[in-house]
């Protein structure tokens, strides 16, 4: 991206939006530039640069992006400067400002994409331990958000099972409820979510494995290849949710091999990097809730606290924004990475409450464009951190932060850097 404000002298109509950019586009149809002065739609800012290291699309919420954009872990604090190119000043500030990188060849279609909230068609493919049991997360609470819940499993026979036990759940006092129906092969996206929850080589009970999640990677990463390479010979249009683990990883393998042509070269004609989510945070939060009720009771963690970054090694807790204490946090960091192997040593597998914190409730939450975790492109990773998803933008919550704490957020962007 060009970081001169001053280059930005041409105005594009772009299906019912204005782009404003400093590029020539022969085939996109010009407008007075004057007509910002008056004008109360979305306003796109282009950015363009390298969809590897950059975001698709998302909502500009403050005035930093506009003095010379930088993609990184940054965007989650507050780095607010004191002016901006005034011809953005209301856009801005009455929410109607979007980046948008103009290096996607589709990328005038992306603000047309997923901006409903309401009827959404959802599609589970995996249907073990966390399908299954965030499939019926979704039946129960869904209310308007879903209309539809397709299944789908290398298992007839898990097919038949959830999709009989699923619709014979009703409650008479909520008669709006999701259909929930099997699904064929060629049907996995026709959907307005899709959710990747198969997992592959998940290490036994009493195995000594310390990092369960990063254990089912490589066997993961090839599955889920498969389904990105599907999803865009479908043209999928919707969003790719991933449950699996690590999700931060999967969710950039997906991103990559969709992307590629059939010489393996990356042409970003699959699905851009906005529309991939990674859920697996939710249920650190949760856990760090619970942990911290006990061994902290005079914090209010549910309100001042917050967790970053992937649900493993590289995880972030901090104990409260607004009485940071660093000692604190490591300890509800270290608690909270372990609590899955906590619940494994009574002789299960802890699939439960993933299932539901980090899965059927964070995605509904993200469906209805409410805050939630999940991990969501930036800067090249996919970084878990609260954010909304406002007309099929992701918006990140931006906090004010000590130094010891955005230092650990550095330190988890190079760990995750480093691994992809």
């Amino acid at each position: 991206m060009n970081n001169n404000k001053e280059t930005y002298k041409i105005l594009y109509k772009v299906n019912d939006h204005l782009l404003l950019t400093d590029k020539f586009y022969k085939n996109l149809e010009t407008e007075s530039i004057h007509k910002l002065k008056d004008y109360k739609g979305i306003l796109l800012l282009d950015i363009d640069a390298s969809p590897e290291k950059t975001r698709s699309y998302f909502k500009i919420d403050t005035e930093d992006v506009l003095q010379g954009y930088k993609e990184d872990v940054s965007l989650l604090w507050d780095t607010s400067l004191p002016s901006y190119p005034t011809i953005l000043k209301d856009a801005l500030q009455e929410g109607r400002l979007y980046g948008i990188n103009s290096s996607y060849p589709d990328f005038k279609n992306f603000p047309q994409e997923i901006i409903k909230t309401k009827n959404l068609k959802v599609n589970i493919v995996g249907l073990g331990d966390v399908g299954g049991i965030l499939a019926t997360g979704l039946k129960l609470l869904s209310n308007e958000t879903i209309s539809s819940i397709g299944l789908y499993d290398t298992s007839p026979d898990k097919v038949s099972r959830w999709e009989q036990e699923l619709s014979s759940i009703f409650d008479m006092s909520s008669p709006i409820s999701p259909k929930v129906y099997s699904l064929k092969e060629e049907e996995l996206f026709d959907c307005d979510a899709f959710i990747f929850c198969v997992s592959v080589g998940v290490p036994t009970l009493g195995s000594e494995v310390n990092d369960v999640r990063m254990a089912q990677f490589q066997g993961n990463k090839k599955v889920i290849s498969l389904y990105g390479k599907k999803a865009r010979e479908a043209a999928f249009k919707g969003m790719f949710f991933v449950v699996s683990d690590p999700v931060d990883l999967l969710c950039k393998a997906v991103f990559i091999e969709s992307n590629k042509n059939e010489e393996g070269e990356l042409d970003f004609r699959g699905i851009p990097s906005h529309r991939i989510k990674g859920f697996g945070l939710g249920v650190m939060n949760a856990r760090a809730a619970y942990i911290a009720s006990k061994e902290y009771p005079e914090l209010d963690y549910i309100n001042e606290g917050r967790v970053y970054g992937p649900h493993g090694e590289g995880l972030i807790v901090a104990n409260s924004l607004k009485s940071y204490n660093n000692e604190a946090s490591l300890f509800l960091t270290d608690m909270t990475k372990n609590a899955n192997l906590k619940v494994r040593e009574t002789g299960f597998k802890p699939y439960i409450a993933p299932a539901l914190s980090s899965g059927a409730l964070s995605i509904l939450s993200a469906l209805r464009g409410e805050p939630h975790y999940s991990s969501s492109f930036l800067g090249g990773i996919y970084m878990g951190a609260r954010n909304s998803i406002i007309a099929g933008a992701t918006i990140f919550e931006k906090d004010s932060m000590p130094h010891m704490l955005k230092e650990r957020l550095k330190d988890t962007e190079e760990y995750l850097q480093a691994l992809y």
